[in-house]
């Protein structure tokens, strides 16, 4: 599952005061009152909705209460659509060349190439390993991010357990 947060704050949706009173199974309607989704999270200042297709991680300042239920300023469909274009975009950016940062936003290494499902990432000391795209994110800025720092990528490549790892590298 993909979260979507940033381009979704950024395309003006409705900025109305917090919705103050959120809860887990809270509906999400439109503007004309037609179904957006649904809350299946909260995760501090944003709010985690189900729609027919996708989950999306969105600022609770895009909602306000209504009659119980949250309003917020996309139908379904565009939620949906944005949310496609957004992934669209993400999943361009994982192709060779492509600088790829670790935990904590330091560049650890660069892809070689992208094929069956598969990342070859040269690491910063030349070695390499194979990751599952699906284990990886595009960012709009052309790089890609991988939940792993330096030390734990080198652990993995060592074929030992990626060591946690609390300097963010």
């Amino acid at each position: 599952m993909r979260l979507i947060l940033g381009t979704i704050t950024a395309i003006g949706l409705i900025v109305a005061a917090p919705a103050a009173a959120q809860s887990v199974g809270m509906k999400v309607v439109d503007t004309a009152g037609a179904p957006v989704g649904t809350v299946t999270a909260i995760q501090g200042n944003n709010l985690q909705i189900k729609t027919d297709k996708h989950d999306a991680l969105l600022p609770k300042s895009s909602f306000s209460v209504s009659d119980g239920k949250l309003l917020f300023g996309m139908t379904q469909a565009q939620l949906d659509a944005q949310i496609e274009q957004t992934l669209a975009a993400a999943n361009a950016a994982i192709k060779a060349g492509a600088t790829v940062k670790g935990l904590g936003g330091a560049a650890v290494g660069t892809i070689d190439e992208v094929a069956e499902g598969k990342a070859t990432i040269t690491l910063q000391d030349g070695k390499k390993i194979a990751v599952p795209q699906e284990g990886l994110r595009g960012n709009a800025d052309g790089t890609v991010t991988i939940g792993y720092s330096a030390a734990q990528l080198e652990a993995m490549v060592q074929g030992g357990t990626p060591p946690s790892d609390t300097n963010g590298d």
